[in-house]
């Protein structure tokens, strides 16, 4: 039999099992809120299909043949697939469980998110995080990501945005450095300085500052560029020179005056700074484990 003519019978085999487990038609047409003539069409359109008799009636009672209580016994298998089956999408949308799969730029998963991985699971022992660190573009489809974090003024387009905080882009440098060689007062003053940068593509030595409606763009040089924040912060204090770095990732240090700042008064735009935008796929449906990273995240994160 093909699939469309079994998809086709399926009703009619949940009618019959019905009947078997009320009774009498009478009975089942009460639970299904139909009239007993209509179950007995449906089971004579059962029978005539599977070429078997199902049901007997006699005067006093229900009788269910012997094909029929086989039938019968391999259909309530479906029926209960079918329950397992509304019960686990129930549970999908109300009890957190599963895998749930985060994407960030590194130094924000590594700083910012991290601390906050044991407490949430903790508090979801059902749920399984997967993080991946990646500074560039993200797909979450084809990528298969469920929430992605982004520091950025222009969020992706067709995605649910909760904007989170704010993240800024800061200079600093070692107390030592500004010392031996001075602190910069104007941007145009760090052509004389050694700067740390990314090394990532042609451009991003390229820095551009905002003031009070004045731009300027600045081309820095230095001896030393590295793409990971925690070994360009361990470059800066060791007065290597003045390093930029998302103001997250150097927060503790300028606190404890390990590291200070510079040009302080000036914007510095680019990758990394803007809004911590939270962002996932549209869904009418939303799965209760990514409910629960966008709410954890959402109300735990400090910066």
């Amino acid at each position: 039999m093909d699939t469309h003519k079994l998809i086709a019978l399926m009703p009619d085999l949940a009618t019959f099992i019905v009947i078997v487990d009320e009774g009498s038609y009478t009975a089942a047409s009460r639970k299904l809120g139909v009239t007993p003539s209509a179950l007995s069409k449906q089971i004579a359109r059962l029978e005539k299909t599977l070429s078997v008799k199902l049901l007997e009636r006699t005067t006093r009672k229900l009788v269910i043949s012997e094909s029929g209580n086989r039938i019968y016994k391999q259909c309530t298998q479906m029926i209960d697939a079918a329950k397992e089956a509304i019960e686990i999408s129930s549970s999908e949308h109300t009890i957190p469980s599963g895998t749930v799969t985060i994407a960030a730029p590194k130094a924000f998963m590594s700083i910012v998110l991290q601390p906050l991985v044991k407490p949430f699971l903790t508090q979801y022992p059902e749920v399984n995080l997967k993080l991946k660190a990646c500074d560039g573009d993200i797909d979450i489809i084809a990528d298969g990501i469920d929430v992605v974090f982004r520091l950025t003024e222009r969020p992706s387009e067709g995605l649910v945005l909760k904007k989170i905080g704010k993240a800024n882009l800061t200079l600093c440098a070692s107390p030592e450095y500004i010392a031996k060689r001075g602190m910069p007062t104007h941007p145009r003053e760090l052509k004389q300085h050694d700067c740390l940068y990314l090394g990532e593509t042609n451009t991003d030595h390229i820095w551009d500052f905002d003031k009070d409606g004045e731009q300027i763009t600045v081309a820095v040089t230095g001896r030393y560029a590295v793409n990971h924040s925690q070994m360009r912060l361990k470059g800066v204090k060791d007065n290597l020179g003045i390093g930029l770095f998302p103001d997250f990732v150097i927060k503790h240090d300028l606190i404890a005056e390990n590291v200070v700042q510079v040009l302080p008064d000036w914007t510095i735009r680019g990758n990394y700074h803007g809004d911590i935008a939270l962002q996932y796929a549209q869904t009418k449906f939303m799965p209760a484990r990514i409910r629960a990273v966008i709410d954890f995240f959402t109300l735990n994160l400090t910066l």
